[in-house]
C-alpha cells in the first residue's frame, strides 16, 4: 500500500467519526497549546528582559546593597543587616574609578503626584544624578534633562513619564508646568519618551528628581543603587569592575579574604538569574502538560482500539484480497499519528491565539518561534505513534479467516 493511499484511509476514516475524533483530540490540543502559550510567553518575555537590559549597554555594571533578585527570607535578612550604600560611596567610585567613562546613582520609592486637583497613586519617582539620563538610555521627548547644576544645587526640577502629562497635564505643553509630588512643588523641565506597557504594567507612570532634592526631601538613609560603563572592551569592563570592587571594600572596611558586603552585577548576571527562573517556570508547566499529552495518547489508543474491533470485516477483506501486515500496521499507524497531528495543530494555534490574547489585554510580551511550533508537531506525532503502536499491531496480526468469520 502506498502511504498516499493510506493517508486518504485514515483521514477518510476521521472524517467518518467526526464527534469521537473532536473528543479524542482534547487531550493531545490542551497538552499541544499549554506547551505552545508557555514557550511564547517565555521567549517573549526572555526577549523583552534582553532588551531592557541591553539598553543599559553590555558595558554597564551596578553596584548595590542587595542582589537584584533574593530566594526566601533568609536571604532578604541577611542583605538587611549590610551597611547602606551612601551618596558618598558613588562619588567615591566617581572619582577614583579610572576605568570608568560614566558614573550615576539612583533611589527609588513609590508616590502621588497632583495637578490642579487631579492625582495619581503608585507612581515610580527616581532620585537621579544628571549622568543616571545616559546610563538608563532614557530619551527626553520634550524639554531636556537633568544638569550638573540640578544635582549641585539641589533644584525642584522634575522630569516626568508619558502618564502624568495624558492624565493629568492634558493636551497642554508640560514643559514650566508645576506639579506637586507628595506634597511638594516642582518644575517641569522634561517629558520622557513613551514606552507603553510591559507585563500589564505602564513604563510610563514615574517621575523623576535630582538625587540630592530627593535625599533633601526623603532623608539619606535609603541605600543607592550605583551605575558604572566601563569604557572600551571586555578587558576594561573587567578592570573597572575590579578598581570599583577595590574602592568600594576599602571604602566598607572588609577583611581580606572576606566576602563583598555589597553586590555588584553585569546584564549578563540579571539575564542568568532571570533565565534559571524562567527555566524552573518552563519545567513545571512542560510537566503539568506532559500529563495532557500521555492521558490524550491513551485516550487515542482506547479509540483506535475500538475502531481495530469495529473494522474487523474491513481487515479481514483487506487481507484476503492481498493485503499484507505491515499495510494494515501502516493504516492505523498513519490514522492514529494523523489524529494526533491534527490535534496538535489545533493546539499550537490555541497556544498562539491565548499567548497573543494576553499580550492584547495586559501587554505581556510573546514571540512565536518556528522551533517551538515544529516541536509541538513533532512531540504531538510521536505521541500518537507511541500509542498507535499496539491497536495497529493486534489489527495487523488478526487472521482474515477469524476476522470474517467473526463478521458471520
Amino acid at each position: 500500500m502506498q502511504f498516499t493511499e493510506a493517508l486518504k484511509l485514515a483521514l477518510q476514516s476521521l472524517w467518518g467519526n467526526k464527534m469521537r475524533t473532536v473528543l479524542t483530540l482534547l487531550g493531545v490540543v490542551m497538552g499541544v497549546a499549554s506547551v505552545i502559550m508557555v514557550i511564547t510567553m517565555v521567549n517573549g518575555a526572555n526577549s523583552y528582559v534582553a532588551n531592557k537590559l541591553s539598553s543599559h549597554g553590555a558595558d554597564v555594571f551596578t553596584i548595590s546593597r542587595a542582589p537584584s533578585v533574593i530566594m526566601g527570607p533568609e536571604a532578604y535578612f541577611k542583605y538587611q543587616k549590610r551597611k547602606i550604600i551612601r551618596i558618598e560611596d558613588y562619588r567615591a567610585v566617581q572619582e577614583g574609578c579610572t576605568e570608568c567613562s560614566e558614573v550615576g546613582a539612583t533611589l527609588d520609592r513609590s508616590t502621588g503626584v497632583v495637578f490642579n486637583g487631579q492625582s495619581t497613586t503608585g507612581t515610580d519617582l527616581h532620585g537621579l544624578t544628571w549622568t543616571m539620563l545616559g546610563l538608563n538610555n532614557t530619551e527626553i521627548a520634550m524639554g531636556r534633562g537633568f544638569t550638573p547644576a540640578d544635582d549641585d544645587h539641589g533644584t525642584h526640577n522634575v522630569i516626568v513619564g508619558y502618564d502624568i502629562v495624558d492624565n493629568l497635564l492634558g493636551e497642554s505643553d508640560p514643559v514650566g508646568k508645576e506639579i506637586r509630588v507628595d506634597g511638594i512643588p516642582y518644575t517641569i523641565v522634561g517629558v520622557g519618551a513613551r514606552l507603553g506597557k510591559a507585563f500589564g504594567q505602564s513604563q510610563d507612570n514615574w517621575v523623576a528628581v535630582p538625587i540630592t532634592t530627593y535625599q533633601h526631601t526623603y532623608g539619606y538613609n535609603d541605600s543607592i543603587d550605583i551605575y558604572a560603563r566601563a569604557g572600551g572592551d571586555a578587558a576594561a569592563m573587567e578592570r573597572a569592575e575590579d578598581e570599583t570592587r577595590v574602592l568600594m571594600r576599602a571604602r566598607r572596611h572588609n577583611a581580606p579574604g572576606a566576602p563583598d558586603d555589597f553586590e555588584l552585577e553585569t546584564n549578563d548576571t540579571f539575564m542568568d538569574i532571570w533565565k534559571q527562573f524562567t527555566s524552573i517556570f518552563f519545567s513545571v508547566v512542560v510537566g503539568i502538560a506532559s500529563i495532557s499529552l500521555v492521558v490524550g495518547g491513551i485516550v487515542i489508543m482506547n479509540i483506535m482500539l475500538v475502531s481495530v474491533t469495529e473494522r474487523t470485516r474491513e481487515i479481514g477483506v483487506r487481507k484476503a484480497l492481498g493485503a499484507r501486515q505491515r499495510d494494515v500496521l501502516l493504516q492505523f499507524l498513519i490514522e492514529s499519528a494523523t489524529m494526533a497531528l491534527t490535534g496538535g495543530a489545533i493546539g499550537v494555534l490555541c497556544g498562539v491565539a491565548v499567548a497573543k490574547l494576553i499580550t492584547l489585554i495586559i501587554g505581556f510580551p510573546t514571540n512565536v518561534q518556528l522551533w517551538s511550533v515544529l516541536l509541538a508537531l513533532f512531540v504531538a506525532g510521536a505521541t500518537g505513534i507511541f500509542f498507535g503502536v499496539y491497536p495497529a499491531s493486534k489489527a495487523a496480526k488478526l487472521d482474515p479467516v477469524v476476522a470474517l468469520r467473526a463478521e458471520l
